[in-house]
């Protein structure tokens, strides 16, 4: 089975489209449908109905975004980089193109 490029709770930027250039924390990544969702990326407008536990109004809510416009950042690099499998403590790890770093 292979590695998974983009996981929960990594540091992605956004490759293209309306919030090309941010980067954010992955929430949740759905592999099936090809699909993430990233904290303060994709955010949209929602009305919400009052309930017992929400108060109602306008609210934010985050929308997936696809997995083809994520790319992993690389902190030492300041950009996205590509991923490859390599070794790290005797595992398999994913390794960053750009720096060399598991990430």
């Amino acid at each position: 089975m292979a590695i998974a490029r983009i996981r929960k709770n990594d540091t992605v930027i956004v490759v293209s489209g309306n919030d090309a250039g941010k980067t954010g924390t992955v929430v949740r990544v759905d592999p099936k449908k090809g699909v993430a969702v990233v904290g303060g990326i994709n955010v949209h407008k929602k009305a919400m109905r009052r309930t017992e536990k929400t108060p109602g109004g306008i609210i934010d809510v985050e929308l997936p975004i696809r997995l083809c416009k994520l790319m992993p950042y690389d902190a030492e690099k300041k950009c996205g980089t590509r991923v490859k499998t390599g070794e790290k403590e005797g595992k398999k790890a994913r390794v960053s193109i750009k720096s060399g770093k598991a990430l």
